[in-house]
């Protein structure tokens, strides 16, 4: 069995070398390094414990269209109708055709996805017009798929991980990436930072929910990959684009659970306090409608005003499976029953509160249909990276298939440009930092962050809004750079920086583009606008936003 453990730590001063390093071990990180290990050592950075991902918690499912070329070209025309208007059809070609390939290749390395006999179950979901979904475990299919690419690559000698270990900056020469610093052992008292150098880094860090105060992903989701990619001088692509996924269990002092899409997809209902089905108001594909539709209806039907003091009421809004008495709920959602369990609450007899919260990044690090960023030597793949093949909207189920085919392409493009290897100069490298434990002032302002996120830059925006957040965010950024000057690296620290610049982009961005297109709604711009908005918002190294095309 090979080594897996930890690197060796390396006195500070001193760099380790790797042919690859990857920052994420998700969908898009191991599949990359399954490629990359036949040709080189790769060193795979995870923030906690391997497995720990937003890739493990994906519930819903993988988009595959395995059932030949109309399946494919409906694929495509479902991808672009979620989009919006707004998706890279290239890249969307390419996630839809090589799709299948990469899914057959996974079942080849061993991921379990449900049967009916010798089968694949396929199931629908939202925004898709015909079943093409498959699940794992009934609602466990990214756990399921981690676990198939982790067994994979533990069989390979030259794939190494570093668990509890996070990215703390890049090393940048002549415009290329060489390298990186990263934080060490952040589960122990007293991190330590290493230096890394590598012919490639790849960033597969997954997104930044957690710059909101109500979001589905974990709490490793921090952006961290996005924004210090930005601050070494990558340019980002269509930040304003953030999903809130409709369904996310609405109990008070409970997190944010995400109930599956594939609820919806058996023929769940939403109610509002009335007991109303309200979908028909909305869309003509009522509960299947996409997401950003259903979201905004969750959201519109949970809000009444009081007509004495004129406040705002938050109403309940509910998920009712009762009449789906054919379906056994909890075989066919064991792990969804399970925590529902814990809170007395039932699929089958119970109405299920829930409400919006953030779920998944359309923008990130804008890169080519191969991974590659405007920094050479830098990469990125899955939802670090925008290719625009969500356009302005993901579609339920593709990011799965997103990470596992641009993983793949990512790692293709690192071998084709083969860059040398290149030793980090003291000139290039951080060593000035402070040394007191300033945690808790750093979570303190993250807090603050993410509730003015959820209030001023969520569902539903406007430029008021939009300026209000961003004259709250500069007091909260003056703090945080008074407190990283004195502060000893640590995961606080640099996950409180890489909210706040997620925070900005997203904001900025968010303020700039005057129209609503898919999960981005602009009240007071309520419709889309194509003459002046059909292209995509770059973020450049000095923060202007522009509108270019993709690719």
């Amino acid at each position: 069995m090979p080594d897996t453990s930890r690197p060796h730590i390396s006195h500070p001063g001193t760099t380790n070398n790797v042919d690859y390093l990857i920052i994420g071990a998700g969908v898009a990180g191991l599949r990359a390094a399954a490629t990359l290990a036949d040709h080189g050592d790769v060193l795979v950075v995870t923030k906690e414990a391997l497995g720990e991902s937003n890739t493990n918690y994906a519930q819903g499912g993988i988009a595959v269209a395995l059932s030949g070329p109309e399946d494919i070209a409906l694929h495509l025309k479902d991808t672009e109708y979620a989009g919006d208007g707004l998706v890279h059809r290239p890249a969307a070609e390419i996630l839809v055709t090589e799709g299948p390939r990469r899914v057959e290749e996974l079942i080849q390395w061993g991921a379990n996805f449900d049967r009916h006999g010798n089968e694949l179950l396929l199931a629908r979901e939202a925004a898709h017009s015909l079943p093409r979904i498959l699940h794992a475990n009934g609602d466990a299919t990214g756990a399921e798929i981690s676990r198939a690419l982790l067994a994979h690559a533990r069989q390979h000698p030259r794939i190494h991980f570093a668990d509890w270990t996070m990215l703390h900056g890049l090393i940048v020469k002549d415009n290329r990436v060489i390298g990186a610093t990263l934080l060490t052992h952040t589960d122990a008292p007293n991190p330590a930072l290493q230096r890394i150098s590598a012919r490639a880094t790849l960033i597969a860090s997954g997104g930044a929910g957690q710059v909101y105060s109500d979001t589905t992903n974990p709490a490793v989701a921090t952006g961290d990959g996005i924004a210090l990619a930005s601050q070494a001088g990558a340019e980002l692509a269509d930040m304003e684009f953030y999903q809130f996924h409709p369904t996310a269990l609405a109990l008070p002092g409970v997190p944010r659970f995400l109930l599956s899409e594939a609820l919806r997809g058996e023929g769940a209902y939403l109610r509002n306090a009335q007991g109303e089905r309200f979908m028909e108001r909305y869309h003509e594909l009522l509960e299947l409608a996409p997401r950003d539709v259903v979201a905004r209806a969750i959201a519109r039907e949970g809000i009444a005003v009081d007509s004495a003091s004129g406040a705002s009421i938050e109403l309940p809004v509910y998920l009712d499976l009762r009449h789906l008495t054919s379906i056994d709920l909890t075989e066919r959602f064991p792990g969804i029953s399970r925590f529902l369990a814990q809170h007395n609450l039932t699929l089958a007899s119970d109405l299920i509160p829930v409400r919006p919260a953030a779920h998944y990044l359309m923008g990130g690090i804008r890169t080519d249909l191969d991974g590659r960023s405007s920094l050479k030597g830098l990469y990125a793949a899955g939802e670090a990276a925008c290719t625009g093949v969500h356009g302005a909207n993901r579609l339920a189920s593709n990011s799965l298939l997103e990470g596992l085919v641009f993983g793949a392409r990512a790692a293709g493009a690192i071998l084709a440009d083969a860059l040398p290897a290149e030793e980090p100069q003291q000139s290039e490298l951080e060593t000035q930092h402070g040394s007191e434990p300033l945690d808790a002032e750093a979570q303190a302002i993250a807090a603050e962050l993410k509730t003015m996120m959820w209030r001023h830059a969520g569902l539903l925006r406007d430029e008021a809004g939009l300026r209000s957040g961003l004259d709250l965010f500069w007091p909260m950024l003056e703090r945080y750079e008074s407190l990283a000057d004195k502060a000893q690296p640590t995961r606080a620290i640099i996950e409180t920086g890489s909210l706040l610049e997620t925070a900005w982009m997203i904001l900025k961005s968010a303020l700039e583009r005057k129209e609503s297109r898919g999960a981005h709604f602009r009240e007071d711009h309520p419709k889309r606008n194509d003459a002046q908005y059909a292209q995509h918002s770059i973020v450049n190294d000095e923060g202007v936003v522009l509108y270019e095309p993709l690719g």
